[in-house]
């Protein structure tokens, strides 16, 4: 039977470190290689079999996990938070790094996180670059307003974004000069560019035949449409890794990490900041599709704080989701409720 070594990989930007040891913990090879797939193959060539790995999870783990699985016996992903807490130590550097994710993967005290499929992966990138258009969006609207403010033009706030409002705004408007009309139409002409192609994004991912089926079945919860229903699917990836509502509330950000010390109470809230943003926005509007949500919202509401009746409120959605994405089933709405969808 043979032994298993065991590799520790500190990945930065340019440079992977790494350290193998055996069973034993003796050192058979470290060093560093150039972060490039030429560089991988070639390393991997010169490792005993056969072997396992172990990296933290960064920016550039996903390339190279997709890269090195089909050559190991196991591949891993450590959680950078509670890796840290193991790992830690009076010097630290990338050779020192490498060598204690070896022996925590050695020893199988490595915390590892979940490492969604490469194509829940790829799917994910296009849903948050929709969110960077969606922000930029934001942002173009802003710079019309503050662009108008500037040279003393007044507008109605409601109907500035609107295409025949913004066009008669442009031609009549004589505060408007020859300098400023140019950068509004750009600014217009951008914000419209970004709509379509945001829009187009949303529609290209729905009709996913890896999705398709699974977003319907979310998109019949009150107040949970499209953009929620492929956030959801998206970046939690596989239901079936949260074992109870409340550790799906807790990867949502929507409760707090509790550090008490004598009188001093912080909460520093680890979350998922995509999804955590997109169940504040649907729960903003659930009270408005379903009739027990706005009495959960109000219920919470009568204590004394609008912000924690959204909360609990973006809370009961994750149930909800959680129990349709886990049970593979429609949403069935209650006999004295009328069903609302959005």
């Amino acid at each position: 039977m043979q032994s298993m070594y065991y590799i520790g990989l500190d990945v930065h930007k340019k440079t992977i470190s790494y350290c193998v040891k055996d069973g034993s913990g003796q050192i058979h090879a470290e060093g560093a290689i150039s972060a490039t797939r030429f560089d991988l193959d070639r390393w991997m060539k010169t490792l005993p079999q056969p072997w396992t790995a172990a990296m933290e999870a960064t920016l550039f783990t996903g390339w190279i996990y997709d890269h090195l699985r089909p050559h190991a016996a196991a591949l891993k992903v450590a959680h950078p938070l509670m890796l840290r807490a193991i790992a830690a130590a009076k010097k630290k550097n990338d050779r020192i790094d490498a060598n204690k994710i070896a022996d925590c993967l050695r020893c199988d005290f490595l915390p590892e996180c979940y490492m969604a499929s490469t194509q829940i992966r790829e799917r994910r990138r296009a849903v948050r670059y929709r969110n960077l258009l969606v922000r930029q969006a934001v942002q173009l609207k802003n710079k019309i307003a503050v662009l108008l403010m500037e040279a003393g033009v007044s507008y109605n706030k409601q109907k500035l974004h609107k295409v025949g409002y913004f066009r008669e705004l442009l031609a009549t408007n004589k505060d408007i000069d020859e300098g400023l009309r140019p950068l509004l139409r750009l600014c217009r002409e951008t914000l419209v560019r970004l709509g379509k192609t945001e829009s187009a994004l949303v529609r290209s991912l729905g009709r996913d035949p890896l999705l398709a089926e699974r977003v319907e079945r979310l998109m019949t919860i009150p107040a949970v449409g499209p953009v929620t229903a492929l956030t959801w699917a998206l970046e939690v990836g596989d239901v079936q890794r949260f074992s109870s509502i409340k550790k799906a509330v807790s990867y949502c950000g929507l409760c707090g990490a509790e550090k008490s010390s004598a009188d001093l109470v912080k909460r520093t809230p680890q979350r998922n900041k995509h999804l955590q943003a997109v169940l504040v926005e649907a729960a903003k509007l659930a009270p408005r599709r379903n009739a027990d949500l706005a009495l959960l919202y109000d219920k919470e509401k009568q204590k004394g704080n609008a912000n924690c009746a959204t909360l609990a409120v973006a809370r009961k959605l994750v149930a909800y989701m959680l129990a349709v994405d886990r049970g593979q089933r429609d949403f069935v709405v209650a006999e004295n409720q009328a069903p609302a969808a959005a």
